[in-house]
């Protein structure tokens, strides 16, 4: 594995970690879902770049789940306004 697959899968890992640190009611939903939302998107390019079979999909598969996660995150935050 090259830097960028290594970069593509270490985005995944601070992802999940960010998203068990930042639980809770008080917490500034909007900036989370954007922080994760732009690192998962920064480690989709890095796993295209990586041009490795294995970990460039693997990195493109975990990446993209967590941008839905983030996605439907951000559609709950949106029904749940008043």
């Amino acid at each position: 594995m090259n830097k960028w697959a290594w970069m593509s899968l270490g985005t995944v890992i601070v992802n999940v970690l960010l998203f068990f640190m930042f639980r809770g009611p008080n917490v500034d939903l909007p900036l989370v879902v954007a922080v994760e939302s732009s690192l998962s998107i920064i480690g989709l390019v890095c796993a295209v770049l990586s041009k490795k079979i294995i970990a460039g999909t693997a990195g493109f598969v975990l990446n993209g789940g967590v941008l839905i996660v983030m996605g439907f995150l951000l559609l709950a935050m949106g029904i749940s306004e008043p």
